[in-house]
């Protein structure tokens, strides 16, 4: 195993015990999947060379989802790529009239990643990359910085919302050429989605319109272009927690939504698309469940339905859904090895006896679900660990038995009703729905 700085020790364990997926590290604890990273690493090399690709990772909660869509975003970065990523939530989707979906850009423009900023806050950094590889191509050109700026924007033009999105760039330019800071601010307030109305952009940088909820996808595809521009090799939009899609009460919302998804999904089938990709995670409530899910709109399930032929324990990886298999109870132990080895190292970490004496005790208590679903499992085992690390003298052997694990369920999607069922829903409907049932 390679050496693990003390600082991504740290974050991993610290993740681990609080049952969140680390940003940092991934690669001492990954187990499985390969098949299916092996897919996804295609896909990155596709992007960078100029292509688009789209994938629905689809997997029960605490099944590693999140973990499945770090570990690809680490893979990008790697290849080149820049990352854009955020989780969806009530505030937050892909299309919205209320500034839903410019809030959710605006995350996504906090959290832009590059391989020397892998944490987040890329932006400006990427700006000025962008302006670097201007003033260089300018020195040997014999020309002005402003013309090879003005030149290698041009296409951009072309583009829906490209013109301003331009002219934002050239103000950023102005101020690094004058030291206008404020102008620079400005020009990154923009960028991120922060301008809130059409006047105050229009005040501090003369352009017509903002980043809103009418043009999110629009930009994304104007962040794919400006992120080559830049000397990047393409732009990875992830996206996780599409299931508060599949929440929303309001089936106008629901398919507003649903539209969006089916537009960018024709864009990458088709070729329309270039150096973009997206990844989108999601429950299988979230992609099959016929009266809320993806497949309610017909549109979208007749592009995401599995093929026919795979069947028998044949798979195929080259669709649009990707559904994460489950670990087996080999995969849990060597991961539990790996985490063994990032708490207590290679000096005295516990015998193999006792992970198998764990995962003994976990069986016992929910069955088959502690290696399907292993969040809960590898918390207790961190939380076990942490134990014996800190208490000298204390024995595995005394704590097994101590270990309390339940079946992690993830969300409480209970006051969802499905098709056919009885029941009410939590808040009102929309008027477009079917009734479904009646209650006094």
């Amino acid at each position: 195993m390679m050496s693990i700085k003390r600082r991504e020790r740290d974050a991993i364990v610290q993740s681990l015990r609080a049952g969140v997926v680390p940003k940092l590290g991934l690669q001492h604890i990954q187990v499985g999947r390969v098949r299916e990273i092996e897919e996804l690493v295609k896909d990155m090399e596709r992007i960078a060379d100029g292509g688009s690709a789209i994938r629905f990772i689809i997997g029960e909660y605490g099944s590693g989802k999140t973990f499945f869509l770090n570990l690809i975003r680490l893979i990008a970065l790697e290849k080149g790529l820049v990352v854009m990523s955020a989780d969806l939530a009530p505030d937050r989707r892909i299309h919205a009239t209320g500034g839903q979906a410019r809030s959710l850009f605006a995350e996504m423009s906090r959290n832009f990643s590059t391989r020397t900023k892998p944490d987040g806050g890329a932006l400006p950094s990427i700006v000025e990359r962008f302006i670097g590889h201007a003033e260089q191509t300018a020195s040997k050109e014999d020309t002005s910085v402003a013309n090879v700026v003005r030149k290698q924007l041009a296409h951009f033009q072309e583009m829906t919302g490209g013109f301003d999105f331009a002219e934002v760039i050239k103000k950023y330019w102005d101020g690094h050429e004058t030291g206008n800071e404020d102008l620079k601010a400005a020009s990154l307030r923009w960028l991120r989605a922060e301008y809130a109305t059409r006047t105050d952009a229009k005040n501090a940088l003369g352009v017509r319109t903002i980043i809103d909820d009418a043009n999110v996808y629009d930009m994304i595809k104007l962040m794919s272009a400006f992120s080559v521009a830049a000397g990047y090799k393409g732009l990875l939009v992830s996206l996780d927690e599409l299931v508060n899609l599949f929440k929303l009460t309001s089936s106008q919302a629901r398919n507003a939504n649903y539209e969006q998804i089916l537009r960018i999904l024709n864009d990458v089938l088709q070729g329309s698309a270039s150096h973009l990709g997206f990844l989108l995670g999601g429950t299988p409530e979230f992609l099959m469940n016929t009266r809320r899910g993806l497949y309610s709109y017909e549109a979208l399930q007749s592009r995401l339905a599995e093929n026919t032929f795979a069947t028998g324990g044949l798979v195929d990886l080259s669709g649009p859904v990707i559904k994460l298999a489950n670990l087996t109870p080999e995969d849990l132990f060597v991961l539990l090895r790996n985490v063994r080895l990032v708490v207590q190292g290679e000096d005295n970490p516990i015998p193999d006896r006792a992970l198998e004496a764990f995962m003994a005790h976990c069986s016992d208590r929910i069955g088959e679900a502690y290696f399907r679903t292993p969040r809960n499992t590898v918390t207790a085992f961190v939380n076990m660990l942490s134990v014996l690390e800190q208490n000298p003298g204390t024995q595995w052997e005394d704590l097994i038995e101590e270990v309390t694990i339940a079946t992690d369920s993830g969300d409480d999607l209970s006051d969802i009703t499905d098709a056919g069922t009885s029941g009410t829903a939590t808040g009102a409907e929309d008027s477009s729905d079917d009734l479904s049932s009646f209650k006094l």
